[in-house]
């Protein structure tokens, strides 16, 4: 069989230029058009407050990370499942489930970076945005904070795509799944026991934390009326600590949607 002569490397590059070849001819590059839209939307409801005081700077931070996600989760979360017919035949013949995930993760690692730069660039050209970082320039620490929060979540897309058996379920997944996302972020809530649990795996926390910290949001003004104030610490263990928790989320994500995968594609009865 033609897939079993392949390695996994052989396949993992075969199919990432499959998804990219798709993105040509579907002219993907659309999306770049709606992320900028998205970028151009949350710098100007932030408001002159984002990078001035607390609370404008941590809302604005939540209202960007919660754009991200988006744009992630939405890459990917119909990628899967709507190739599961054509997955479970190619698995007959040799194709390994973990390199067609790697060779997903690859494409849609490019995509999530672009996302990233352009969604940096206009917050940096309509707001103003913090220029001294604490381990690079801030725009260059904002740029992989963005990156890692779109991938992570398109990651986690990914895995959720991996589960359901097609689109229309995943649709119906997506906004719960956006939704934890949302609540359990800590920002707009005080999270205790189980829920604060739970907060600390989501993507959305780590995401306003980063931003936060980059932006040293802990010495900027405090408006009146503002009961709790969470610890962004402005060091560089911090920033490290949360750009390491979202490269593990992403692992996460992708080991799982592999396995799921693996275990169901050819109980498919489809």
């Amino acid at each position: 069989m033609y897939q079993a002569r392949i390695t996994r490397m052989g396949q993992v590059k075969v199919y990432a230029g499959k998804c990219f070849r798709v993105f040509a001819n579907e002219k993907g590059w659309k999306t770049f058009i709606s992320s900028a839209i998205i970028a151009i939307i949350i710098s100007w409801v932030a408001g002159s407050s984002m990078f001035a005081d607390f609370r404008g700077t941590r809302s604005g931070a939540f209202a960007l990370v919660c754009a991200c996600i988006w744009m992630g989760v939405f890459n990917s979360i119909r990628s899967i499942c709507r190739e599961r017919p054509i997955i479970k035949r190619e698995h007959r013949t040799g194709l390994h489930i973990s390199s067609y995930i790697a060779a997903h993760m690859v494409y849609e690692l490019v995509i999530c970076f672009a996302q990233a730069f352009i969604t940096a660039i206009i917050l940096y050209i309509m707001r103003d945005a913090p220029m001294d970082g604490i381990i690079l320039p801030a725009f260059m620490e904002m740029l992989i904070t963005l990156f890692l929060v779109i991938f992570a979540s398109d990651v986690m897309g990914m895995a959720v795509s991996c589960i359901v058996k097609n689109e229309n379920s995943a649709m119906t997944v997506m906004p719960f799944v956006l939704i934890i996302q949302l609540v359990m972020s800590g920002v707009f809530f005080q999270l205790e026991g189980a829920a604060a649990g739970i907060g600390d795996f989501t993507i959305s926390k780590w995401g306003v934390n980063a931003i936060c910290s980059i932006s040293n949001a802990n010495a900027l003004p405090m408006i009146p009326g503002l009961s709790s104030m969470p610890d962004y610490a402005h060091g560089a263990g911090n920033l490290m600590k949360i750009w390491l928790l979202l490269s593990i989320f992403t692992i996460l994500y992708g080991t799982i949607g592999t396995i799921i995968l693996k275990a169901t594609i050819d109980k498919d009865k489809r």
